[in-house]
């Protein structure tokens, strides 16, 4: 009974660190999901394009970020970015400005794997079908965004979801720039002396709640977007 009652006292007593911890994790999740499947979009059609420097971009770009660590990405944008670029305000990189290059490396880092997961994607839609809508007299960026993407979105909710539920963990790293989120409970925690174990429980039960709702979106858009082959 003790070691339940502190389970619950190690969250009730420290709600505050919680909440604001996961609330900047969702904050996290939200701008850079939606930055990242932006950006990675656009990178997929670049990859795609009929036009060799818009490709030869899209596959330098890829594969550059994909094998640069994410915590590189962070500590550039962080530490390097406002040494070299004097021209931003203050407020926008560095110490007072940390949650905005967090956002924003996750926004580089994650837009290169949605890339490759929308270019498989529009490789599963049909040739024929692009080709004969450009012979309607349709522009590549019509063919693309009306046609293409369309169905290639339908068949990538599976791997979509997993980049996505990765990027969710990797808003981790950002504690290690000053960003309290949820990586940085553990250490708030252990400087009011409380319990590493029951903490680590909490996040832990904290991302599962997070989680579930994005699997939950996952199945329910494959029932509803089931691809006929």
């Amino acid at each position: 009974m003790d070691e339940l009652a502190n389970f619950w006292r190690t969250l009730i007593e420290n709600r505050d660190l919680f909440q604001a911890g996961f609330l900047n994790t969702v904050y996290l999740f939200l701008i850079a999901g939606i930055g990242s499947l932006i950006w990675g979009t656009m990178l997929a059609a670049m990859r795609v394009s009929p036009v060799p420097a818009l490709r030869g971009f899209g596959a330098a770009y890829v594969n550059t970020i994909r094998n640069t660590p994410l915590t590189l990405v962070f500590a550039f944008l962080a530490f390097a970015v406002p040494k070299t670029m004097e021209s931003f305000p203050p407020s926008t990189f560095g110490r007072s400005g940390f949650f905005t290059s967090a956002y924003i490396a996750l926004i580089i880092y994650t837009s290169a794997f949605i890339c490759e997961v929308v270019r498989s994607g529009v490789n599963t839609v049909s040739a024929g079908q692009a080709e004969a809508a450009r012979a309607l007299g349709m522009t590549f960026g019509q063919v693309l965004g009306l046609i293409v993407l369309p169905q290639a979105f339908r068949s990538i909710v599976p791997p979509l979801t997993s980049v996505m539920i990765a990027m969710l963990k990797n808003t981790t790293i950002a504690a290690g720039f000053s960003v309290l989120e949820a990586g940085a409970i553990r250490a708030n925690m252990s400087e009011r002396g409380e319990s590493q174990v029951l903490t680590l429980l909490w996040i832990t039960i904290g991302f599962l709640i997070l989680i579930v709702p994005l699997v939950a979106a996952q199945r329910a858009l494959e029932r509803k977007w089931t691809v006929a082959r």
